[in-house]
């Protein structure tokens, strides 16, 4: 009786024991399921948070032109519309860039700082070169003037001009030119008078700073004049200030005989030449795609020029004999000093 009593014990103890462990891995099953649930709950959270945290700024981007768009060579600095935003993004154009920067920027898109609002975007290099010789479209050397001294072109189709000395680039810059109704006459031709300040012959309003015409009854000549980055003049050529103070001083005029009324000596030889693609796109945004959009190969140039050059030559030399037989007659026509007398040689 007593044996099965304690048998009777040991099952209950058996059991209970099994319930235990049976409800202990139930809540734990429970507890896991639970956990996996908050977890995920919290993951989904932290997920919709991310995401909405993300958003925002691309929301801000989207509103908000990007500012530069790198694209290799060339890069797009971008200008809003919105004055307010226009001002912002130039005040950062102005941090980031130095006054020489910021010069060299604009003469490539063919402004100056006058016109820096005329454009939407601005063609920015990745490296600045101040000097702008790292982007002539010009070519450095010109074989076809080897022999020409001095010679100065300005091309249509980009607005730029180039200077050349004896076939090598020595400088190039921006210009605007004559508009669609009032065109620059193009072909050779060669410097005439210079003027430091001249007045413009189509209004007397218009001053014209170191002016050097290059078509005397046509009234035309290059000179500083604002550049609103389009052919904007009536039929000269306009330049940034440094660059008219640079030709102005680099260019040689003509010479003319007793009277004035003939020419004896022609001055620097200057070609006009190509055509301009009016209203296209800005020949200087297709830099944006290729680097060389813009470059003149020395084979069309060659071409170009090669028939004047014999004119140029002949210019030239005329030029230099004229020169040194007024330097002759100006020697000769010079008061000859009173020479002290040698004194004796002593012993």
């Amino acid at each position: 009786m007593k044996n099965i009593s304690v048998k009777k014990s040991f099952l209950y103890v058996c059991l209970c024991a099994f319930f235990l462990i049976s409800c202990k891995k139930e809540i734990e099953k429970i507890s896991d399921t639970f956990k996996d649930t908050v977890a995920s709950s919290e993951a989904s959270e932290v997920e919709k948070d991310s995401i909405k945290k993300d958003s925002v700024p691309v929301v801000k981007k989207e509103s908000v032109p990007p500012v530069m768009q790198e694209n290799g060579f060339y890069n797009a600095f971008v200008l809003p519309k919105d004055k307010k935003m226009r001002d912002s993004v130039y005040a950062e154009f102005s941090k980031k860039y130095s006054v020489e920067e910021r010069t060299a920027i604009l003469a490539l898109n063919r402004l100056d700082s006058k016109s820096k609002w005329n454009a939407d975007t601005l063609v920015v290099p990745a490296k600045i070169d101040t000097t702008m010789m790292a982007y002539s479209p010009f070519p450095m050397q010109l074989d076809v003037l080897s022999g020409v001294k001095k010679f100065v072109i300005f091309s249509y189709p980009i607005q730029a001009f180039a200077v050349y000395s004896n076939g090598s680039l020595v400088k190039w810059g921006p210009t605007s030119m004559g508009k669609k109704a009032a065109q620059t006459t193009r072909g050779l031709t060669f410097a005439n008078w210079k003027k430091k300040l001249a007045i413009s012959t189509v209004s007397t309003e218009w001053k014209l700073p170191y002016n050097f015409n290059i078509h005397n009854i046509g009234g035309i000549g290059w000179h500083e004049y604002t550049l609103p980055g389009y052919p904007a003049s009536h039929s000269c050529l306009r330049l940034l200030r440094k660059d008219a103070q640079w030709l102005y001083s680099y260019a040689d005029t003509w010479i003319l005989n007793p009277g004035g009324a003939t020419t004896k000596a022609k001055g620097t030889a200057v070609m006009v030449f190509g055509d301009y693609k009016w209203g296209g796109r800005k020949p200087w945004r297709n830099l944006l795609d290729d680097p060389n959009a813009n470059n003149i190969s020395v084979e069309e140039l060659t071409k170009l020029l090669e028939p004047d050059v014999p004119k140029m030559l002949k210019e030239q030399s005329n030029r230099e004999k004229v020169v040194d037989s007024i330097k002759a007659a100006k020697a000769a026509s010079a008061p000859v000093q009173n020479e002290k007398p040698a004194e004796p040689l002593s012993n």
